[in-house]
């Protein structure tokens, strides 16, 4: 069976990190490879500053290979918040 998903569909699950099953929140944004037509990483805003009163600098960067499972309501991923956390490019 040929298994397919639409981004955003993907966008309306909730990205959990299987670790410690820590809540990270919605996919914003998405990284492709062009020259090889892949999916790179999808991108979910990290925690708020100061009590959500001054936006987010930073952004889980989350690989590929890190995603573990889609399911039907979650995507589960295994990631090193301390290294998968980065500032933003944008």
């Amino acid at each position: 069976m040929d298994k397919k998903v639409r981004i955003y569909d993907m966008k309306q699950k909730e990205v959990v990190n299987s670790k410690d099953c820590k809540r990270l929140g919605y996919i914003v944004d998405i990284e492709l490879d062009l020259d090889e037509g892949k999916l790179k990483k999808i991108i979910v805003p990290g925690p708020a500053k100061m009590l959500g009163m001054f936006g987010r600098d930073k952004e889980y960067q989350i690989n590929w290979n890190q995603i573990k499972k889609i399911g039907e309501d979650i995507i589960l991923v295994d990631i090193n918040e301390e290294s998968d956390l980065v500032k933003s490019d944008y």
